[in-house]
């Protein structure tokens, strides 16, 4: 993640000197000077710096001496920020946080994401925003460390993304009883839905309806694609579903039914499915085996390999099989894998049979 640059703030090091103050300080707190020089020597030129504070505010959370210098070796535009500033973040992750013992695991796992505090206003009133849509504050603190971004919007951007969410879901047929639950779910899968515009997420289901996709078809891709698909645009996905048309040589309907089954075909690009059919192609498997269980295109070249390498060593041809044994998460194939493992060291007799014995 890239840490917004106040605007006070030099990246230009010519003709600027390291802050001597600044450095004294650090080292007394046992941080690595030169790890700091390596990746953000500017935050060593700025005239203002605040390090004994800040390391002060992380000891008073609870932050021991190691944790502290490992903070501030991963993010030294901590201390950039003034005390006042960053009691301001502190309580303002506390609205969501259980206790300081979280907060301060968080700080030390994700430094960049609280050390953000130029977007304060906008972060406190998403926050309160969240919590009033009926989002949990584990979630809403994991959106504050994993996707903080969404926090920048001013609240009636993400207000207004909301709201065309529920219009739209209603409008697909579903019901106002489990509305909420589904923006809520939705939300969980994939916050970055926030970043999109509310004209984005209209274009793009308008381009699924033109394309022959029944309103209950649109709602099951939009469950199936945890919201993803506002991240494509009509051109990409139109480009997409062309060459998978191309490929398999279906009518639209077939198309259709190959996408609801496998979505990928939806959203991954052009080059991206190139690459996946062509490594597929080179182990011999066939475009129809492909068509019949296109899902094997959601998995990269390197995972295919090594799941038909592990495939072969058993005896399993991959090729005059079903490819059903491929798909699936790591754990699903795990499982598959264990299953035909098992079958194929069965002893050929019954070891639980009774056995007869002649008095």
């Amino acid at each position: 993640r890239s840490f917004p640059m106040h605007s006070s703030y030099t990246t230009d090091t010519k003709s600027r000197e390291e802050n001597k103050k600044t450095i004294e300080d650090l080292y007394r707190l046992s941080v690595d000077i030169k790890k700091i020089r390596r990746l953000k020597e500017w935050v060593l030129l700025q005239d203002a710096a605040y390090v004994k504070e800040i390391a002060g505010i992380l000891q008073e959370m609870g932050a021991d001496e190691t944790a502290v210098a490992n903070i501030l070796e991963r993010c030294p535009e901590a201390i950039l920020h003034t005390a006042a500033e960053i009691n301001s973040q502190r309580a303002l992750w506390q609205l969501v946080c259980q206790n300081e013992k979280q907060l301060i695991k968080l700080i030390e796992q994700f430094p960049e994401s609280f050390f953000t505090a130029e977007y304060h206003e906008n972060q406190k009133a998403n926050i309160l925003f969240f919590q009033e849509l009926g989002l949990k504050n584990n979630i809403i603190t994991r959106f504050l460390t994993s996707a903080p971004s969404i926090f920048y919007n001013p609240v009636e951007k993400n207000k207004n993304v909301i709201e065309a969410l529920q219009r739209n879901y209603v409008s697909l047929g579903g019901s106002d009883a489990n509305m909420k639950i589904w923006i809520l779910k939705l939300l969980s899968q994939n916050p970055f839905i926030l970043l999109n515009s509310s004209t984005a997420i209209q274009e793009n289901l308008e381009f699924l309806q033109k394309n022959a996709f029944t309103d209950r078809e649109v709602l099951q891709l939009l469950s199936k694609l945890k919201g993803f698909i506002f991240q494509f645009t009509p051109a990409t996905m139109q480009k997409s579903m062309l060459f998978s048309k191309n490929v398999f040589k279906c009518s639209d309907q077939e198309l259709k039914q190959l996408v609801l089954k496998c979505p990928a075909l939806l959203y991954y690009s052009v080059p991206v499915l190139e690459e996946r059919l062509e490594g597929l192609l080179k182990e011999g498997i066939s475009v129809a085996q492909i068509r019949e269980t296109p899902m094997v295109l959601e998995l990269t070249t390197q995972i295919v390999q090594y799941r038909i390498k592990k495939l072969s060593a058993l005896g399993y041809d991959i090729k005059s099989g079903t490819l059903e044994s491929l798909n699936g998460t790591k754990k699903d194939f795990e499982v598959n894998y264990g299953k035909i493992q098992s079958k194929k060291e069965r002893p050929i007799f019954n070891p639980v049979a009774p056995i007869n014995i002649e008095d």
